[in-house]
């Protein structure tokens, strides 16, 4: 058998095992799409938001890309979170790094690795740069590495407060709230570490005043 093969099998004993707990879980579940969150998480194979949440298919619209990133010249980025913010009515946005990210720890490095994972990198070089002050305090290499993995979800739940879809939602329906999670690969806990209530201040450099 193929490797891939396996999950095809998988799938079919997953869907059987579903019906057979609850025969109207599909017919419910391809009428209607109401999920009261977004999740925009790190592309880890290791944090899957369902499992790590403990919800069901439907209840989580989810974006994943390296290192959980709001860049404002991501195109796919920037169509999730229109479509679940304008269209879902998503009532929260939560962007979820996690403790050992790749991608973070690749950003601390000076290592070249090709043009377009640099171009992403720069993104979370960016945000070393931000709070170097801070971060070179630390002479603990691992923590400096945890510290900057929740200071890059901070910024990216900030860069979030600065597009016009979520400013739009504030103004006119005083939603979503947003919210920067860390996820522990060692213990399987979420920690909270960055919160923006709907209809935050922000810095007016990035508030649009004509939506």
């Amino acid at each position: 058998m193929k490797i891939y093969e396996k999950l095809l099998l998988e799938n079919k004993a997953w869907a059987e095992e579903r019906k057979l707990d609850d025969p109207g879980f599909f017919s419910r579940l391809s009428e209607i799409q109401t999920p009261d969150f977004l999740w925009i998480g790190c592309s880890d194979s290791r944090v899957p938001a369902n499992e790590i949440t403990n919800t069901q298919p439907g209840e989580i619209f989810v974006h994943r890309n390296i290192a959980n990133m709001v860049v404002h010249t991501d195109v796919n980025l920037l169509s999730v979170l229109d479509y679940a913010v304008t269209y879902l009515k998503v009532k929260h946005v939560i962007v979820c790094g996690h403790y050992g990210c790749g991608g973070v720890k690749a950003a601390m490095s000076n290592h070249s690795y090709n043009k377009i994972l640099n171009m992403w990198l720069k993104n979370i070089k960016d945000v070393y740069r931000f709070h170097k002050t801070e971060l070179d305090t630390h002479t603990n290499e691992e923590r400096k590495f945890d510290r900057l993995v929740e200071l890059n979800v901070q910024e990216q739940v900030l860069q979030l407060s600065k597009t016009s879809i979520i400013q739009k939602a504030w103004q006119n329906e005083q939603r979503p709230h947003l919210h920067g999670w860390v996820y522990g690969l060692k213990d399987g806990i979420i920690k909270p570490v960055f919160e923006m209530e709907a209809c935050s201040e922000i810095d007016p450099l990035y508030k649009y005043d004509d939506l």
